[in-house]
């Protein structure tokens, strides 16, 4: 039978991030309350002074690190993170959904439909999910909600 044991860093009551000392970077939900404000937001705190694309895929290619985050990973600190769910949820969804419509390639435009109907009946991921969700598929980010 093999013994199991804590890990260190579990036993010191500090996270294995802490532990290694990863750099922490802070986005403040009061800073924005639009997605266009998100990506300001993360312009000045992840990457200052870079030029990026300012939409989902821009923003998932940053947490690779290599545009200025550390390459092996970091803390992300969300503060305010219940104003952020509620500013970027259903009803921000529903805008950028309907505002990207005309934008979109043509044979896109019926999935494109069907995602706006189903959001009007509040169904479907918002963009603070979806912003999430990019976050936590980074294994050597830390997301930490405060």
């Amino acid at each position: 039978m093999v013994k199991q044991t804590t890990p260190h860093y579990v036993r010191s009551g500090l996270t294995h991030a802490e532990l290694m000392d990863k750099k922490k970077y802070v986005i403040d939900g009061n800073n924005f309350d639009t997605l266009e404000g998100f990506y300001d937001e993360v312009s000045n705190v992840l990457i200052p002074g870079a030029s990026w694309g300012r939409n989902f895929d821009a923003f998932n290619d940053i947490l690779y690190g290599g545009f200025g985050t550390p390459d092996e990973g970091f803390i992300l600190i969300w503060k305010n993170v219940k104003r952020s769910k509620s500013d970027l949820g259903d009803t921000a969804t529903l805008k950028w959904l309907e505002g990207k419509l005309h934008n979109i390639h043509p044979s896109n435009i019926p999935i494109w439909k069907q995602r706006i109907a189903m959001h009007k009946l509040r169904y479907g991921e918002t963009l603070f999910m979806i912003l999430v969700d990019i976050i936590l598929n980074h294994e050597d980010i830390e997301l930490r909600f405060q």
